[in-house]
C-alpha cells in the first residue's frame, strides 16, 4: 500500500540532493532567469520516479492546487516536478483546465517550461475536444503574451496525421512577421515536425508565404 501524497516529503528529498556547484552553471544556461537546486536531469528523474512509486498521487480535486504550490517554489527543478506531476494525471484533465495551464505558462515563463506543457499536456487536451480546445488556442494566439502565442503554435507539434492544417496555417500566419526569436523558432519547429508527415504541405506553405529566414531554414531542414 502506498503512502499518502506528501509534498513536504518530496521537497525535502530534493533539498537533500541540492548541489551548489552544479546550480550555478545551470542558472547561467537559463540566462540567470531562475535559481537552481543543482540536480541533473537523470538524478531528478530517478528521485521523482522513486517518490511516485511509494506515494499515492493526489486526486483531481487536490491535483491543481498541489501542482501550483510546487510550481511556485523558487528553484527551477520544482517547475519541472509540477509539470511531471500534472503529466501523470493527464487523462483527468479537460478543456476547462486550460485556464490553469495558461496560468502555468504565464508564470515563470521560459522555453523549457512552455515546451514541456504545450505539445504534450495542452496538445492532448485539445485533441480530445477539438471544437472547444481550438477556440482556446485561437484566444492564446491572439494574446499579448508571447509565451501563450508560442504554446498555441506548438499545441499540434505531436499530432502527425491528426494535424488540423487549416488551424496550423491560421495560427502561424498571425505571427509569421513577428520579430520574437521564440515565436520564429516555434513556427519553424512545428513546420519541421509536420514535414515528417506531410513534406509536400510544408514545402508548398514555405513557397506561398513569406517567412523569415530562421523560420524558413528550420521548416525545410529535413526536406530534400
Amino acid at each position: 500500500m502506498k503512502n499518502p501524497w506528501n509534498r513536504h516529503t518530496y521537497v525535502q528529498s530534493f533539498e537533500n540532493l541540492r548541489n551548489e556547484r552544479l546550480a550555478e552553471p545551470m542558472k547561467a544556461y537559463m540566462k540567470h532567469h531562475f535559481p537552481f537546486l543543482g540536480i541533473k536531469s537523470p538524478e531528478r528523474t530517478e528521485a521523482l520516479k522513486a517518490f511516485f512509486a511509494i506515494h499515492e498521487l493526489p486526486g483531481k480535486t487536490e491535483l491543481l492546487n498541489e501542482v501550483w504550490e510546487i510550481y511556485r517554489l523558487p528553484e527551477r527543478e520544482y517547475q519541472y516536478v509540477a509539470i511531471a506531476l500534472l503529466s501523470k494525471k493527464l487523462k483527468s484533465l479537460a478543456v476547462d483546465d486550460l485556464g490553469f495551464l495558461e496560468k502555468l505558462i504565464t508564470e515563470k515563463s521560459w522555453w523549457d517550461s512552455v515546451d514541456s506543457i504545450a505539445p504534450t499536456i495542452v496538445g492532448d487536451i485539445v485533441k480530445r475536444d477539438r471544437l472547444e480546445g481550438e477556440k482556446v488556442m485561437f484566444q492564446w494566439s491572439d494574446s499579448d503574451n508571447m509565451w501563450l502565442n508560442r504554446a498555441a503554435i506548438l499545441h499540434q507539434l505531436k499530432y502527425k496525421k491528426e494535424t488540423n492544417e487549416k488551424i496550423l496555417i491560421e495560427i502561424i500566419l498571425k505571427h509569421v512577421h513577428s520579430n520574437e526569436f521564440f515565436i520564429q523558432k516555434a513556427i519553424g519547429w512545428v513546420l519541421r515536425e509536420y514535414a515528417k508527415t506531410n513534406p509536400a504541405f510544408v514545402r508548398k506553405f514555405v513557397e506561398e508565404y513569406e517567412l523569415k529566414p530562421l523560420c524558413k531554414r528550420e521548416a525545410l531542414k529535413h526536406i530534400k
